[in-house]
């Protein structure tokens, strides 16, 4: 009689875990927001097997729509595309799986504190705007600054493209290879243009770099320069190029996804899962699994719905959740306790936005133009209060009292009317307008009463907003709001993962925390310490703005990292003409050659 033989399975030498219970692909993704699920979709399309694991019960992070009440989509995070000049519409075919783009068709308008109205804010389309002294008055700036600046955008005009691309998609170099100034991506961008005009964008630049960062301190007295074309944020040192070509960015695009900013996240998963991604939602990462120095795969927490609790890849995991969070995913004996640290140390200080959406039954009536907005030309996109007098208080309130702002007279406020140009965002029958307000504050870290002041504060913050769209809309009386949900930085914290500290880039605005040293000089090209471990997140550069910018730029990354990615690569793909490879970047070092500083100086 043969006794029986008990077979058991194979296990893994290192946990014991049973082979065919395990769970492995090439590449794990951790985190689901926009940039999580953009290198997602581009891993899967490439031919790749890919797992992406969300801690929350859905997708999108900062791109994220909601219905506050039955009826009315608002979005509480990022409001507006900004991506439409990037490769992944076309390279991910996003039409294919249902993003459409509403474009608006008059986004740009301003009122002063003198009720002067500026009316079509994109310098190509709207010839009053041509004119040297609508920025003079607007803007405070002198004649030949604003002529410097109209000439200037006019020869950029027929090569938009490249300059967004070569600044935002474009992986940033290596600042250790010492190459010159003239070879940075950047500088490469707008190469096209005459010696002059690139003169002119240096001055420019220099100007914006020490007016805002002089601004930031204003309280010390000295009189801030100013630079035309900004947002209402601070100028930092290094800061003047990517700040110009956001304010550009938001006319070139000149839309918002049909349907609100999840539609965005939608067809990046739907891409991801039409060529094979595996996607789970309530699934936090505990860890991430490292043998040796290299990445092997996830641990996923106890109490996620995946019954799955170790995902292995084969190639690569790739971090898609905030900088600040590092340290919690990777064990302590697998980094050096300097670089922990330097992550610690990583400031969060700065500003975010305090988010109000007003639901009404009637638009406002601008009194000061009404003639401007009749009909199709009712302005998307208005800046009330608006003077650079006011920027720079608004900005002293924020970044150096530490504090939201109480006098009324600093509310700059960006109102944004998406209903006027997608009619996916009032489904009520009793009809109305949902109107987006974006206010700067601080962060709740920094805010100089504590994380919740702004919170305490935010009706008497949403009353003054109110009061200064009565001030210029007198018909915004209280009868015309059906209801006005209020998204703070605190409350972003709260409900999305990837808001530590509120803050809506990631981190702080500051010299060093742009180009190639965001978030850290050694972490600015997508890896980390760990082998096979690479960042995928709003907190790498270039931070926010929902661009698709950050998962296309790792690919570069991956492809020279990966013979087998290179070898594979797709038709469909292209990359960026100003990248430097590793290689190329070694090779134009030389021992005499002068550091690139982050600043944009004349050069």
């Amino acid at each position: 009689m043969t006794q029986a033989t008990t077979v058991r399975p194979a296990v893994d030498p290192t946990t014991g875990e049973p082979l065919e219970k395990r769970s492995t692909y090439d590449f794990v993704v951790v985190g689901g927001g926009p940039n999580g699920l953009g290198i997602a979709a581009y891993l899967a399309k490439w031919g790749y097997s890919v797992c992406m694991l969300e801690a929350r019960n859905e997708l999108g992070g900062g791109a994220e729509t909601a219905e506050p009440i039955p009826g009315y989509s608002i979005d509480p995070h990022a409001v507006y595309f900004y991506g439409a000049a990037g490769p992944a519409l076309e390279q991910l075919d996003l039409a294919s799986h249902g993003f459409r783009m509403s474009f608006i068709p008059n986004y740009g308008g301003c009122i002063t504190h003198d009720h002067k109205a500026f009316f079509g804010g994109n310098t190509f389309h709207e010839p009053s705007m041509r004119d040297p002294e609508v920025y003079v008055e607007l803007l405070g700036v002198d004649r030949d600054t604003a002529k410097m600046y109209l000439e200037f955008m006019e020869a950029l005009r027929p090569r938009m493209r490249d300059f967004f691309r070569s600044i935002y998609w474009t992986p940033p170099y290596d600042e250790s290879w010492n190459i010159p100034k003239s070879e940075s991506p950047r500088r490469q961008g707008s190469a096209g243009l005459p010696a002059d005009v690139r003169r002119r964008h240096a001055r420019l630049v220099v100007h914006g770099n020490d007016g805002h960062a002089l601004a930031a301190r204003s309280d010390q007295g000295r009189p801030p320069r100013r630079l035309v074309g900004q947002r209402p944020a601070p100028v930092l040192e290094g800061d003047g190029t990517p700040r110009l070509a956001c304010t550009q960015l938001q006319f070139f695009s000149g839309c918002s996804p049909v349907g609100g900013m999840h539609a965005l996240a939608h067809a990046l998963a739907r891409c991801a899962l039409a060529h094979g991604a595996k996607i789970h939602v309530n699934s936090p990462v505990s860890e991430v699994i490292v043998h040796d120095g290299v990445a092997k795969g996830v641990r996923v927490a106890d109490e996620a719905a995946l019954e799955e609790k170790t995902i292995w890849a084969n190639m690569g995991v790739i971090n898609g959740t905030h900088i600040k969070q590092f340290n919690d995913l990777v064990s302590s004996s697998h980094t050096t306790s300097s670089f922990r640290q330097r992550i610690d140390d990583l400031s969060l200080k700065g500003g975010s936005l305090f988010v109000a959406n007003l639901i009404v039954n009637e638009l406002p009536e601008y009194t000061d133009a009404p003639e401007k907005y009749e009909g199709i030309n009712y302005p998307t996109g208005m800046a009330l209060h608006c003077t650079t007098d006011a920027l720079m208080e608004l900005m002293r309130d924020v970044y150096t009292y530490r504090t939201h702002p109480t006098d009324p007279d600093h509310y700059i406020s960006w109102f944004i009317v998406h209903g006027e140009h997608d009619n996916t965002r009032v489904r009520n029958p009793q009809g109305g307008h949902v109107i987006t307000v974006n206010l700067q504050v601080p962060v709740p870290e920094d805010h100089r009463d504590g994380p919740d002041a702004v919170n305490k504060a935010k009706f008497e913050i949403l009353d003054n907003i109110k009061s200064v769209l009565r001030h210029y809309a007198p018909n915004m009386t209280e009868d015309k709001y059906i209801a006005t949900p209020i998204n703070t930085p605190y409350d972003s914290e709260q409900r999305n993962m990837g808001f530590v500290g509120g803050n809506w880039m990631g981190m702080r605005q500051s010299e060093d925390e742009w180009w190639e040293r965001k978030p850290l000089p050694e972490l600015a090209r997508y890896r980390t310490p760990i082998d096979n471990l690479y960042l995928c997140n709003q907190t790498s550069y270039p931070g926010g703005l929902c661009l698709n910018a950050v998962p296309y730029n790792l690919m570069h990354t991956l492809k020279e990292d990966y013979a087998e990615i290179e070898k594979t690569t797709p038709e469909w793909w292209y990359p960026s003409p100003w990248h430097i490879t590793d290689e190329e970047g070694a090779a134009m070092s030389s021992p005499g050659a002068s550091s690139l500083a982050t600043s944009d100086e004349p050069g």
